[in-house]
């Protein structure tokens, strides 16, 4: 299939392809160029459901948004970051995400405004038959192998709690996943729910114009600042050439991030006690550290925040932005009342409270007729459902930028299609058969947005190939020594019977 991105309906005959990629994100953009390197005689077309490229990074569009972690390890090992920054704002994330579908022709391949609804496999005929919507109207694509770059939360619903009393509140109310362009709010007391990193990139973004932001949260965040330039990163990309000061940062600060979290969890009061440091010495004397920036919880039992330079100590330390801990009792028409007695003024309110877990972009999927429920599924090395054929979905790390484990998977799907190629296989899935494995569950960390939803995504197992791990070393292992046969079943669609290996 070969689809222009700037085409609305591809033509009648060009509604096949090989591999059908949902999701022209960092994961849709990702899968396309190593699926096309490894595999370059197979054909391959992206249906976004948006109008442009970049997913997450074009949909958020509040003030401040970037990355919560650094940028050498978000971005791609095969297209090296040029910017000088190591975390970046969300448009020039999008814009690097756009430079590299050009640079690589995958843009060619994309149509836009596409909204994939269902998709069924037909085991006649080896294929998957994908429904999609364009302008409200049906089109059907086909493929033999199915790759969902979609993500892990609702793109059309953020998770947003009613408050006692909002409806008589006259300011505005808003939430970051769908942030109106005409939002005014310089010279006006904003109100910020929430402490999660949406909460902490929006605090400062928004002080900068704002006559005073309020950050209001039932209990902190773990926040650690990073540098967005240093004279190690300065110095490695003056002496080496770009593509390989590009690997030397991404393996640095993969090394960083892996050792850091494995410190965190041997020693956490030791970790707890850093990052107060890291607090106290970024806020005036006296501020009250252990009300606003001691979490009751074990650091990484939730993500934690990365801010850049310590944004948020600033904004504070500045008098243009406030932390308060308290819990919301009623709105009223000028503000928040809280539990405590105390009072917000707000013209404007943004409810910064989390997203919806979600797997699969919401697409039906079924096999032959028989809809498939993905969280009564097992999940393969990650990327693969226990007995769906020919499907694989990319979900990044909860402690980790989420391109260490997305061009992981990538990769292995690669491999996968070569394999198949080679050997003349037209299907392939993962198999547990009648072994008996506890569940655990596939996200370990405690953020509210799982624990609100802990049954929306696949199911894990507790031993290997089923263990879905929050583990860069170990995954990074069992990718370099894969084998790809394990557990899998292997099948031609003229076979009469399926190989099992």
């Amino acid at each position: 299939m070969t689809a222009q991105s700037n085409s609305g309906v591809p033509d009648e005959d060009a509604l096949f392809t090989d591999v059908l990629i949902i999701g022209a994100g960092l994961s849709g953009i990702g899968a396309a160029y190593r699926i096309k390197e490894r595999n370059p005689g197979l054909s391959y077309a992206i249906l976004e459901r948006r109008s442009r490229i970049g997913g997450t990074w074009d949909l958020f569009r509040y003030p401040g948004i970037r990355s919560d972690s650094d940028i050498f390890t978000l971005s791609y090992p095969f297209e090296p970051w040029k910017r000088p920054e190591a975390i970046a704002d969300g448009e020039h994330i999008r814009e690097y995400l756009t430079e590299t579908a050009r640079r690589h022709q995958i843009d060619r391949h994309i149509t836009f405004d596409t909204l994939v609804r269902s998709a069924d496999w037909d085991s006649l005929t080896d294929t998957w038959t994908v429904q999609a919507e364009q302008g409200g109207v049906a089109v059907t694509f086909s493929c033999r192998f199915l790759f969902f770059g979609t993500g892990y939360y609702n793109y059309d619903e953020g998770y947003r709690p009613e408050f006692p009393g909002e409806t008589e509140f006259k300011g505005r109310i808003v939430h970051p996943q769908f942030w109106p362009e005409d939002l005014d709010y310089r010279d006006k007391k904003v109100v910020v729910i929430g402490s999660g990193a949406t909460a902490i990139t929006l605090v400062p973004a928004m002080a900068e114009s704002a006559a005073l932001v309020t950050m209001l949260q039932r209990s902190p965040t773990y926040i650690g600042s990073m540098s967005t330039r240093t004279k190690t990163v300065d110095t490695i990309r003056k002496v080496f050439p770009r593509r390989v000061s590009h690997t030397i940062m991404r393996w640095r600060n993969s090394a960083i991030i892996v050792l850091s979290y494995a410190f965190s969890r041997k020693l956490p009061e030791t970790m707890k006690k850093l990052l107060r440091l890291v607090a106290v010495r970024n806020l005036p004397d006296g501020y009250d550290v252990d009300t606003h920036f001691k979490p009751t919880y074990q650091p990484w039992d939730q993500r934690m925040c990365a801010v850049p330079d310590g944004d948020i100590f600033k904004a504070i330390s500045a008098g243009r932005a406030a932390v308060v801990t308290d819990r919301i009792k009623t709105f009223d028409s000028s503000g928040i009342r809280l539990e405590s007695g105390e009072r917000l003024d707000a013209d404007i309110v943004v409810t910064a409270t989390g997203l919806q877990l979600q797997s699969l972009g919401g697409t039906t999927v079924s096999v032959d007729g028989a809809e498939v429920k993905t969280t009564d599924r097992f999940v393969y090395k990650g990327h693969l459902l226990e007995d769906v054929p020919n499907l694989a979905w990319c979900v990044g790390y909860t402690n980790a930028s989420w391109t260490m484990r997305s061009d992981m998977t990538a990769q292995a799907v690669a491999k996968l299609l070569a394999y198949m190629g080679e050997k003349g296989y037209t299907h392939s899935y993962p198999h547990l058969g009648a072994r008996s494995m506890s569940v655990k569950p596939s996200w370990d960390i405690k953020a509210g947005y799982v624990q609100r939803n802990p049954d929306a995504l696949p199911k894990s197992g507790t031993h290997r190939p089923w263990n879905v791990r929050q583990n860069y070393v170990l995954d990074a292992i069992d990718h370099r020594f894969d084998r790809i046969e394990e557990a899998m079943v292997f099948g031609r669609v003229d076979d009469t019977v399926t190989i099992e290996v």
